[in-house]
């Protein structure tokens, strides 16, 4: 008797444990996009037609009234509007959106914004060595807001556009 309420002890807190760690993953979800508000912000739809906006995770690309903003906007636009993304949820930031990878198929957006030198590998967030060596790479070969001889990180012209308000 004394062994089968171990067991059962065993049972339930093996239970707890999993259902606690599984509230702490990353979970991945699919969605059509249906929306590109920067480039590093989407809003996709879900099946139950709830929408949810999505803020990139580890990147910042340029502001919209920036240079390179609105490229960067065309840029993931054409890469994911309209179609279906997995989301893979890292965290919320204040402003109440999902911060995620976004993968079409396999293909990670985020690091693809990177690569073709839309988006800066944001340090500040997410500590993530190959979206620093995309944003090397990109800035060596002067692809994208690299081709500016003195491009101005995002959070460097929000932060010029505050002081003047």
């Amino acid at each position: 008797m004394r062994e089968f309420y171990s067991r059962k002890a065993a049972s339930v807190f093996l239970l707890f444990v999993i259902i606690f760690c599984s509230a702490f993953t990353n979970r991945s979800e699919i969605g059509r996009v249906v929306g590109v508000s920067d480039g590093d912000t989407i809003t996709i739809l879900h099946d139950d037609y709830s929408q949810e906006k999505i803020r990139l995770f580890g990147i910042d690309c340029p502001e919209k009234s920036q240079a390179f903003g609105q490229r960067a906007k065309q840029f993931t636009s054409s890469f994911v509007y309209g179609r279906v993304v997995t989301i893979r949820r890292m965290d919320e930031d204040r402003y109440g959106r999902t911060i995620a990878w976004v993968f079409v198929g396999n293909t990670n957006v985020n690091a693809e914004l990177v690569r073709a030198g839309y988006a800066w590998h944001y340090r500040k967030y997410a500590n993530d060595p190959e979206l620093q060596k995309l944003e090397d790479e990109a800035r060596k070969a002067r692809r994208g807001l690299w081709a500016d001889p003195n491009p101005v990180a995002p959070w460097e012209y929000r932060a010029q556009k505050r002081l003047f308000q």
